[in-house]
C-alpha cells in the first residue's frame, strides 16, 4: 500500500501573502522630493514701493514660452540650447554694458566690495506650454547661475561652490543671487 504525503493547508496562503503585501506597503518609504527647490518671495504691492525699490527694465531678463514651446528671450525668438550663456551674459555683466543689468557696489565677507547685479530673472510661459519644456528652460536658468557660482568658488578658493563651506556658499550667493521670477502663466504668450 502506497504511503499517502500529507497536504500542506493552501487555504491560509492568500491571507499571508495579502498580509506581507501590506506590510511592505505600509513600511516602505517613498522618495517624493521631486519638483522646484523655489522659495517664493513675500508679495509686494507695487504701489508700496520707493522709486529707489522700483525695478529698471534694464534690470529684467525677460524670457517667454508660448504654447508652441517657443521660447522668447528679451524679444527676440532663442533656442533652449542657448539659454545658458545668454543668462550668464545677463547675470554676469563683466564689461558693465548699458543693455545689460546695473551694478551696484556692496560688502561681501571674503571679497570685501564688489559690484554686484541688480538682475532679476522674469520667466513667464503659456498655460499649455508643456511641462517639459518649462523644465528645461528652469533647468537652463539654474544652471547657468550655478555655473556663474562655480566659476566664482573656483577662482577664490580652487574647489566648486557645492564643496564650499556654509559662510563661503552665502558670500558666493550674495555677489550671484538665484533672482528668478516666475509670473503666473497667461493664456496666448
Amino acid at each position: 500500500m502506497a504511503k499517502k504525503i500529507p497536504e500542506i493547508p493552501a487555504a491560509s496562503l492568500a491571507d499571508i501573502a495579502f498580509m506581507l503585501l501590506i506590510f511592505f506597503l505600509v513600511t516602505t518609504t517613498m522618495d517624493v522630493d521631486s519638483g522646484l527647490r523655489r522659495k517664493l518671495p513675500q508679495w509686494v504691492d507695487p504701489a508700496e514701493l520707493d522709486d529707489d525699490q522700483q525695478i529698471n527694465e534694464r534690470n529684467v531678463f525677460v524670457v517667454l514660452v508660448n504654447k508652441n514651446n517657443d521660447l522668447l528671450v528679451e524679444g527676440d525668438y532663442e533656442r533652449i540650447e542657448n539659454l545658458r550663456e545668454r543668462t550668464k551674459e545677463f547675470m554676469e555683466n563683466p564689461y558693465n554694458d548699458e543693455n545689460l543689468p546695473e551694478k551696484e557696489p556692496k560688502e561681501v565677507p571674503y571679497f570685501g566690495e564688489v559690484m554686484v547685479t541688480k538682475g532679476v530673472i522674469s520667466l513667464r510661459n503659456d498655460l499649455d506650454t508643456k511641462y517639459g519644456t518649462y523644465l528645461a528652460v528652469q533647468n537652463e536658468l539654474v544652471a547657468a547661475i550655478n555655473e556663474l557660482r562655480d566659476k566664482l568658488a573656483n577662482e577664490k578658493w580652487g574647489k566648486p561652490y557645492d564643496d564650499l563651506d556654509e559662510d563661503q556658499q552665502k558670500a558666493v550667493r550674495d555677489i550671484y543671487p538665484q533672482k528668478i521670477s516666475e509670473a503666473e502663466p497667461k493664456g496666448k504668450i
